[in-house]
């Protein structure tokens, strides 16, 4: 097969130099905050990547501009690969560790909005807690969603990049071009996290503490700057903006641009977003009821305020905490593992399966009963009234079996870490749905830093595996992908 390398090697190149911009405003904090050291790894991290994405841009003169989907796997996977790979740098020359795997873990963990962290977050400077916040907000969206928005400059197609990267079953554009949606969809995101902000400020949150929750929140890491989490303020009104921009970023966002645009009936009759709903409600209802009546809370308004904020963080994929999930009920704790698996809406900042996917698996499973009592019968699958083709069901089929598939697998190698089987299992579930809480006990719940360091490496490439959907890490290594000719 062969490649069209040089268009590879440009779009490359922006990423490269998009991350040394990115790392800009965290040479700012260093300065403010006295972080020398730290300034000097920023500083020559930032130096080294715009010199090196305007350098490749420049030199690269692609001989096409036409993208096969191959080559938009091997971009997407290359750029993610990339991207936490020289995000890992700051962290390495700053001298908070002096492990690649422990640097490599916090770097995926930003860029797949994972959250997960393999180092005290309080030992960590402010400049490169901003750096993780920032890598987070980009992974949010997606880096690649941000290339596109800038490809036609270039002469480029990207929709072959944007299908690769982009979550959910299926793609939809908002408008016909498709740089153009990628600039609705990343400027609603701003504008969720602007509005956070001005929320935020207005609690007892410093202003640098709300724009590093803002950007954890709105990307749905559930980043925190303090070992006790979001109980480290004790404050309900922060809790419900949280919780309220979560919910807002786990929504498919091309619904946004259909409300922006009057569609509000296409908007509220979406059949993911209604179910997304009523699992949220329904959840945090029974939630909010065991945790009072056995006793976990004594006032119902205490359980119903800690219980719904957990569902809404483990829903959304947020990863957040406020309580000691540990001592509470064995049925809660199995109501947030099962959330684990069942995700946000699709294209929205969420990882794990889709609420959409497990729409369409159950309405799957509904057509099999009803084959079975009437054999000649032909029942479609049906979603917001549309009838989904052959293709869409078993795509999606091969993808709920495969991600049960790697997370089997995952449980039999993180196993070697020789933790036990319950906190094993949770801790595969959490990597590689990306949400990055380990339900264990504490109210900072997002540590992983008992791994050994192999298993550190594998836990990143699997955050990159969830947060790709699977199949764009996974087609890597079929003979076929690299053997076809065309």
């Amino acid at each position: 097969m062969r490649l069209n390398y040089a268009i590879i090697m440009k779009i490359l190149g922006i990423i490269l130099f998009a991350l040394g911009i990115a790392m800009l405003p965290s040479v700012a904090a260093a300065y403010i905050y006295a972080e020398y050291s730290s300034m000097y790894a920023f500083t020559l991290s930032a130096v080294f990547l715009i010199a090196a994405g305007i350098a490749i841009t420049r030199k690269m003169r692609p001989h096409a501009i036409i993208l096969r989907f191959r080559e938009g796997y091997i971009i997407v996977a290359l750029c993610w690969l990339c991207a936490s790979f020289f995000g890992a740098v700051p962290y390495l020359l700053s001298g908070v560790t002096g492990s690649f795997a422990d640097a490599f873990f916090e770097s995926a963990a930003g860029f797949t909005t994972t959250g997960a962290t393999v180092i005290n977050v309080e030992k960590i400077p402010n400049c490169l807690t901003l750096w993780k916040a920032v890598s987070q907000l980009l992974g949010g969206m997606g880096i690649l969603v941000f290339a596109i928005s800038i490809l036609p400059a270039l002469g480029v197609e990207g929709q072959k990049i944007y299908k690769a990267e982009a979550p959910g079953p299926t793609v939809d554009k908002v408008s016909a071009r498709l740089s153009d949606s990628a600039k609705v969809l990343y400027l609603t995101y701003i504008v969720f996290g602007f509005i956070e902000f001005i929320l935020l400020s207005f609690s007892p949150m410093s202003l640098f503490d709300a724009l590093i929750h803002t950007f954890g929140s709105i990307s749905t890491s559930g980043l925190t700057n303090h070992a006790g989490g979001l109980a480290y303020y004790n404050s309900p009104y922060i809790e419900s903006v949280i919780c309220a921009f979560s919910i807002l970023a786990s929504v498919n966002f091309t619904l946004y641009a259909h409300a922006i645009r009057g569609k509000w009936k296409d908007f509220f009759s979406n059949t993911e977003l209604r179910s997304f709903i009523i699992i949220i409600l329904t959840a945090s209802a029974l939630a909010s009821y065991a945790l009072f009546t056995h006793g976990v809370y004594e006032s119902p308004s205490d359980a119903l305020r800690y219980g719904a904020f957990q569902v809404v963080s483990i829903a959304t994929t947020s990863g957040h905490s406020v309580a000691d999930v540990s001592v509470w009920p064995d049925f809660c704790k199995a109501l947030l593992f099962i959330l684990m698996f069942i995700g946000g809406c699709a294209a929205s900042t969420c990882g794990s399966v889709k609420v959409i996917r497990i729409i369409i698996m159950l309405k799957l499973i509904l057509r099999g009963v009803k084959k079975n009592i009437h054999p000649r019968s032909i029942v479609a699958v049906k979603v917001d009234g549309k009838t989904i083709s052959a293709e869409t069901v078993s795509n999606i089929t091969s993808f709920i079996l495969t991600y049960c598939a790697v997370f089997a697998i995952s449980n039999i190698i993180l196993s070697l870490q020789n933790l036990d089987f319950v906190s094993t299992v949770v801790l595969s579930a959490s990597i590689l749905s990306n949400t990055g809480s380990t339900l264990a006990s504490g109210a900072c719940v997002s540590d992983f830093s008992v791994f050994a360091a192999p298993l550190k490496l594998y836990l990143s490439l699997l955050m990159i595996v969830g947060r790709l959907e699977l199949f764009t890490i996974l087609v890597l290594f079929s003979p076929g992908f690299w053997g076809h000719r065309s």
